[in-house]
């Protein structure tokens, strides 16, 4: 149910709200290319500077289902400050870091107090807006969510170019301030609801959530399986979910995670799409920029300026969605969505080491405008006929399926990429003789120098790593494919009132 306003306060909350949103998404990748000018700074090795990433993602990931309580427990508005102002000055605190225990200990503050802007500004966009505009109101949302990711690379990489790697951290500053001072003045708090805390449920599913992020990103140093750490944090993880599972079926008192959320066939089924959407979206965006730099020999910026158009996809779509949605079936946007981002994996599935810039930019824009239209409508649809009493703990869950999806997905992408260098450049160089037609232009001499072996061992590494990169694609074509025919898991939802009648929100 939306509150009355003034159109003003409208538009400064949705500004707010959407601000505190797009600093904590960009905060997801922006740092990402400037971890090898911290780790000279600091004087850490790789497998330490890998905890700068991990202990953003594994905080992140355990405080997001216990920002719904919170909030419930505590306002929305109280929590919502409390998070702008812990993130802002945790990122200050990372920029003026010294060594790597302080780096550590502020990506691990910025994680436990960012993770509630996101489900906590979808949430604010829905209590504000009536059901007839739940369509605009999440397209930009998703705006914030899918293009902070996508400008991460750009925008860090010139920072640090520019300036130095701190200022990825330092330019979070000005933004928490301004999104600090709009939620405070104009968002109005909401009820609270006063009930206990069930430790026990949120102890299991923090070490689930915990133990599987730290599973996922520590397994591709660790040959996965093969390391007794792996092995531990999948026994833990398996455990800790199960008896999660069996305590909120069992419970007589209100469990962490209530089960009526899951009784709504609709959120279900939305949240199948969105850890969906995690894995293509997110293993996309770790996979085109090192293509990009290490293959195609694409400078940082350049590489951010050719993957930009995926954002001004996003962009059309967001603005397509806000005037179809009322007259074209939800479910009917969504496939479209998966078959747009379908071709687009299609596209890049057949990536070349001589390809121009074009392909980049247009499979780019394709998979943007996909992807807008499958996130806007899902987010809306997902949320159509959840009672607004579950809204926080829905949010909450259906960002945690979201960054689950993405972790998981771009873990597989990462260590299928390893394994399919190695094995397809033994398959090519088997290849490789004095008589192949494709060295007939090569003198003798250079096939037995050391300079000419290096230099042919050189391409062969090259070439099989753009194969392995092109399986992913393809890999992850198909998983976009598979999900057309899931839309009809989907329930239509209700016809909205047209303007000026009043609204009425079907159970």
């Amino acid at each position: 149910m939306s509150l009355a306003m003034s159109p003003s306060q409208h538009r400064l909350i949705t500004g707010s709200v959407m601000l505190a949103s797009i600093m904590q998404a960009l905060d997801n990748t922006i740092a990402n290319v400037a971890l090898p000018h911290i780790q000279g700074s600091l004087s850490a090795t790789e497998d330490q500077m890998t905890w700068v990433l991990t202990s953003y993602i594994i905080a992140a990931a355990i405080m997001t289902p216990l920002s719904g309580w919170l909030a419930g427990r505590f306002g929305r508005k109280r929590i919502f400050l409390l998070s702008i102002v812990g993130f802002t000055l945790s990122s200050a605190f990372c920029g003026l870091a010294q060594s790597l225990s302080q780096m550590v200990m502020g990506r691990l503050l910025q994680g436990l107090c960012g993770a509630a802007l996101i489900p906590m500004s979808q949430a604010v966009l829905l209590d504000i807006n009536p059901p007839r505009r739940h369509a605009q109101a999440m397209a930009l949302w998703v705006m914030g969510v899918t293009i902070g990711p996508i400008l991460g690379p750009a925008l860090g990489g010139w920072l640090t170019q520019q300036y130095n790697w701190r200022w990825v951290f330092y330019i979070n500053v000005p933004f928490g301030i301004l999104a600090y001072l709009g939620v405070r003045g104009f968002m109005r708090e909401t009820e609270k609801v006063v009930g206990g805390f069930d430790w026990l449920g949120f102890l299991t599913l923090s070490l689930a959530v915990g133990s599987l992020q730290l599973m996922l990103d520590r397994g591709p140093l660790q040959d996965w399986f093969s390391s007794v750490e792996i092995r531990v944090y999948a026994f833990v993880a398996t455990i800790s979910f199960y008896l999660f599972v069996v305590h909120v079926v069992t419970t007589s008192r209100i469990p962490f995670v209530r089960p009526a959320l899951f009784a709504d066939s609709n959120f279900l089924t939305g949240n199948l799409f969105i850890f969906i959407v995690g894995v293509v979206l997110f293993a996309t965006l770790a996979l085109l920029p090192p293509l990009l730099q290490n293959e195609l020999g694409y400078p940082v910026v350049l590489t951010g300026l050719v993957t930009a158009p995926r954002g001004v996809g996003t962009l059309i779509a967001m603005f397509l969605v806000g005037r179809i949605v009322a007259r074209v079936d939800t479910r009917l946007i969504i496939a479209s969505g998966f078959l747009l981002t379908t071709w687009s994996l299609y596209d890049m599935s057949h990536f070349y080491l001589q390809m121009t810039q074009v392909q980049v930019v247009w499979s780019g824009l394709i998979q943007g405008l996909g992807t807008g239209l499958v996130y806007v409508p899902l987010a809306a649809i997902s949320f159509a006929t959840l009672p607004g009493v579950l809204r926080n703990e829905g949010t909450a869950i259906f960002s945690l399926i979201r960054n689950i999806g993405s972790s998981l997905g771009i873990s597989t992408v990462e260590a299928l990429l390893t394994h399919n260098q190695q094995v397809l450049h033994e398959r090519l160089a088997a290849q490789i003789t004095p008589y192949h037609q494709g060295l007939h232009a090569l003198s003798q001499v250079q096939l037995h120098s050391l300079q000419g072996l290096a230099a042919l061992n050189h391409e062969v590494t090259h070439q099989a790593a753009m194969l392995a990169y092109n399986n992913d694609f393809w890999l992850m074509m198909w998983l976009s494919l598979l999900a057309v025919p899931l839309t009809l898991l989907l329930k239509r939802p209700p016809l909205q009132p047209v303007e000026g009648q009043a609204h009425v929100v079907m159970e």
